[in-house]
């Protein structure tokens, strides 16, 4: 039986301010405030709150059959919590409806996946605690931003407990094999992935509201049959795209979410399924590995990671944030970490790109990708000599992480000390209350008991005789 799994990946861009040479050193504040909150606010009102109730209403009409997915990226969330609380609410609400599951993802959304195991892990792992602090339950499967994989990756997925990894069904990869089954990753065989179907999800996502394309005007029957006309054998059909497709690269008047409602109807007149992820991962077998030697994403028709790493400008600026990531890890200040999830963002890359898409790019404040170069460079030597000011530079990483370690060690062992020395107080505390008890019960006992009468003095008389 065939079965679709929809996911939905939700972030949002943090937007960094006009930042002049001059301001290094001075201002550490790297943020556009107006534009943060405008445009999460705009997305919020014509994207995420009209998709969100329109899969509730799904939920309710046909409930348990129809399921999705989504993930959040950390930064994501925290442009949420602050300007638009009442998309994460819709979430909880379909969170309780158990039809939803909510994946794993780097906090920052960022690329640290190419350049830090430890800061890879440290980005999911923040970012999956978030997810099981709004949704209690921790992810089992991992969704690299904007599907980064390689076999390298499935490895640290692997290590992290993942049983599963979401990516592109690439035609450069794949070849002759179709995306429609479950894999596993060559050099971690227990780590199973899926495979998104490209022309499908992109006929949503990128097509739908294009009226010079050949598929234009796409109905959900036409859209379930395609599927329905698969082979038989091929039950694993992957759909995945940003949640913003549906609203903003896809305007609301295109009948887009009209298209989305109908699907459920249509899919069970064909015998077709819904399933979640890690349903998918949890039920159907591997049928084989898939060798990914080279890094590929679902960005551009290259579908590989140089729309963010293909220039100079892009690999300078890459490795430079890189540079203080495990003097940053080690260091663990909380500001600077903030500032550290949103300056790994991908988009900052993005922006710096030379190469031509078919998809459309917004550069923003940017003229260009050397003046988006200019000011990231500028904002990165501020916080990078904010790093290094948090210690000497003249003390290494290692000495550093010897030293940090030596502290950390020496606050557990006073942490300890004060615990046995509560424990043994609180032991004298309950010996003394006992010894008090018993005193008292004495004293009580003693003075209930009757006084002994003396023997009267004989008389002299008696004496005498």
């Amino acid at each position: 039986m065939k079965t679709i799994c929809l996911y939905f990946e939700i972030h949002q861009i943090i937007h960094l301010k006009r930042y002049r040479f001059f301001d290094i050193g001075t201002d550490h504040y790297y943020y556009d405030d107006y534009e943060n909150e405008r445009s999460i606010t705009d997305i919020a009102e014509r994207s995420y709150m009209p998709a969100l109730n329109a899969f509730q209403q799904m939920i309710q009409e046909h409930g348990k059959y129809f399921r999705l997915a989504f993930s959040l990226s950390g930064t994501g969330i925290e442009q949420l919590e602050m300007h638009a609380p009442q998309v994460l609410e819709k979430l909880q609400q379909l969170n309780d409806t158990g039809c939803v599951e909510f994946l794993a993802e780097p906090y920052s959304h960022g690329l640290s996946a190419l350049a830090n195991e430890e800061c890879f892990a440290a980005d999911v792992k923040k970012q999956a605690e978030k997810i099981e602090e709004y949704f209690g339950k921790k992810p089992t499967v991992l969704r690299n931003s904007s599907l980064i994989y390689s076999d390298d990756i499935g490895v640290q997925a692997a290590a992290l407990g993942f049983k599963g990894m979401l990516t592109e069904g690439a035609k450069h990869v794949l070849g002759w094999k179709s995306p429609h089954y479950v894999y596993n990753c060559a050099m971690a065989p227990g780590l199973k992935l899926l495979l998104r179907d490209v022309e499908l999800s992109d006929d949503i996502s990128l097509r739908f509201n294009d009226s010079d394309w050949d598929g234009y005007p796409l109905f959900a029957d036409n859209y379930i049959q395609r599927i329905a006309n698969f082979p038989e054998e091929e039950q694993v059909i992957n759909i995945f795209m940003e949640l913003s497709a549906l609203g903003i690269a896809q305007p609301l008047s295109s009948n887009i979410l009209e298209f989305i409602k109908a699907l459920p109807a249509c899919a069970k007149q064909k015998g077709i399924t819904f399933s979640t992820p890690s349903e998918i991962i949890g039920k159907m077998k591997s049928v084989g590995n898939l060798d990914v030697p080279d890094t590929l994403s679902w960005v551009d028709e290259e579908r590989d990671v140089s729309c963010w790493l293909g220039n100079p400008m892009q690999r300078e600026a890459f490795n430079k944030l890189y540079s203080v990531a495990d003097r940053l890890r080690i260091a663990n200040d909380p500001r600077i970490n903030q500032d550290w999830d949103y300056l790994q963002a991908s988009n900052n890359f993005r922006f710096m790109t030379t190469k031509p898409s078919n998809v459309g790019l917004d550069r923003g404040i940017y003229s260009s990708p050397f003046d988006a170069f200019t000011n990231y460079m500028n904002i990165l030597g501020d916080f990078i000599s904010r790093v290094n000011s948090l210690y000497p530079e003249e003390i290494d990483n290692d000495e550093l992480n010897a030293l940090l370690t030596t502290i950390k060690n020496q606050g557990d062992e006073i942490v300890m000390k004060d615990k046995e020395i509560t424990r043994l107080q609180a032991k004298v505390e309950k010996m003394q209350a006992e010894e008090d008890k018993l005193k008292a019960k004495i004293d009580k006992a003693a003075a209930k008991k009757p006084a002994t009468k003396k023997a009267a003095p004989k008389k002299a008389e008696e004496k005498k005789e």
